[in-house]
């Protein structure tokens, strides 16, 4: 069977579809095949090209991908990136996550983007990550369809060897550009291509297909595996979102590490490295049930308290002084992304003064006779301690009225009541 057979493009006979083109070999292949797809659409096909501005020849690049386009006449919008060179993460790797981020921004609403990647890539990609020492997860390597900004990321030419691409190129005359950086062997990727799999072909020539093969295994394992997870952490997540510690301790070490992993993507988060769920196993499930023991990583904190764990970002810390005068007639936002919402009236008659705790504050609640001291009653109440720095204090002259809506005021509660009112405070991240 011809490898690169019109079925392979049957997928997205009847969606628009966006090409990644570089102007190499396999995306040049991708766009021929799309363009001359007898069950396509007239204009539901388009194409980008990023100008990463990394080579000497890159303007010589956009050109080329301008001809080929207009000679097909298919729509090419040229993107020009500035690639990190700091971000700790290597040249290549921050050139991949850019390339992605502008192609996210430029997909329409049920678009697909189509990649060049075939067979030989997903090779190198399993050995990759079995190198690095992945899990099943990560050896299952590129998908050929998945979820992807406001569409679908579709690689129709998974399952084709790059050798099944050269010849296409060759028999209908087509021209690419050949990228001198792959010629180089210090990128681990190239390492591979360059040196590794041509010695193992030597020895088993169907070395890549197998190998790629194996990543299609482990995709469908992985696959298994993940309706198993996200039952697991329906089992454990409670409403707010954090994670029960007893019912994670009744998973075995195995499901517990799959859950907290599910747990941080299901929260579009970073994923967690290979040392989190190490650190979270010794450092948080044995600590004390009174510590409030954490692990960080890349801006992203898990958090031990009262037997739950927590996933959050910390917040953006408030100047020093703020405070503002707000008369409820509209929401409030507050320094670290929160807002504040007065609902049912049209505000408060005498602005209140908005500002941060500063330490010694006391407020005397419904039923009370006297005041207490509002550090006591917040370790008291349910609201987690990484939020009380960010509780907005609603004062009028020394009187605190209200901090957040978690802690209101005989006062302020009366006034509520009789005006049919309701004070709503919205931190950031989206609950309390």
């Amino acid at each position: 069977m011809n490898p690169l057979s019109s079925s392979l493009l049957d997928a997205a006979a009847d969606v628009p579809v966006l090409v990644g083109f570089s102007g190499g070999l396999d995306s040049t292949v991708l766009l021929h095949l799309l363009a001359h797809a007898p069950g396509r659409a007239p204009g539901s096909l388009r194409a980008v090209h990023v100008h990463h501005g990394l080579q000497a020849t890159a303007d010589d690049w956009d050109a080329h991908c301008r001809r080929i386009c207009a000679q097909w006449n298919i729509p090419l919008q040229v993107v020009h990136l500035e690639v990190p060179r700091d971000g700790g993460e290597g040249l290549e790797a921050a050139a991949r996550k850019a390339r992605h981020a502008a192609f996210e921004r430029l997909m329409a609403p049920g678009e697909w983007l189509a990649l060049g990647h075939h067979q030989d890539d997903q090779a190198e990609t399993f050995l990759l990550r079995a190198l690095r020492g992945s899990s099943v997860d990560g050896l299952a390597a590129m998908r050929e369809r998945r979820g992807f900004g406001k569409g679908q990321l579709w690689r129709p030419l998974l399952h084709a060897p790059r050798s099944a691409l050269e010849r296409h190129a060759r028999q209908h005359g087509l021209r690419w550009i050949e990228d001198p950086s792959n010629a180089s062997d210090r990128f681990d990727r190239n390492f591979l291509r360059l040196q590794v799999l041509p010695l193992l072909a030597q020895r088993w020539p169907h070395a890549a297909a197998a190998l790629a093969r194996s990543a299609a295994l482990a995709a469908e394992a992985e696959g298994l595996l993940a309706a198993q997870d996200r039952h697991e952490l329906q089992t454990c997540q409670r409403e707010d979102g954090s994670l029960s510690l007893a019912r994670l301790r009744d998973l075995s070490a195995a499901q517990r590490a799959r859950v907290l992993r599910a747990w941080v993507v299901q929260q579009n988060l970073p994923p967690l490295p290979g040392n989190g769920v190490r650190a979270i196993e010794q450092q948080l499930l044995s600590a004390r049930a009174d510590a409030q023991a954490s692990f960080a990583w890349q801006n992203v904190q898990i958090i031990r308290w009262r037997e739950q764990l927590h996933l959050r970002r910390p917040a953006t810390p408030w100047p020093a002084g703020w405070q503002r005068q707000w008369d409820g007639a509209a929401p409030l936002s507050l320094p670290d992304g929160g807002t504040l919402h007065l609902h049912g009236t049209q505000g408060f008659a005498t602005p209140l003064t908005v500002r941060t705790r500063q330490g010694g504050e006391r407020i005397r609640l419904p039923g009370r006779t006297h005041s207490h001291a509002l550090k006591q009653l917040l370790q008291e109440s349910t609201l987690p301690p990484w939020q009380r720095p960010y509780l907005p204090l609603l004062c009028t002259g020394d009187e605190v009225l209200a901090a957040g809506d978690c802690l209101i005021s005989d006062t302020l509660q009366h006034w509520l009541e009789v005006n049919q009112a309701t004070l709503r405070w919205q931190p950031a991240g989206g609950s309390n």
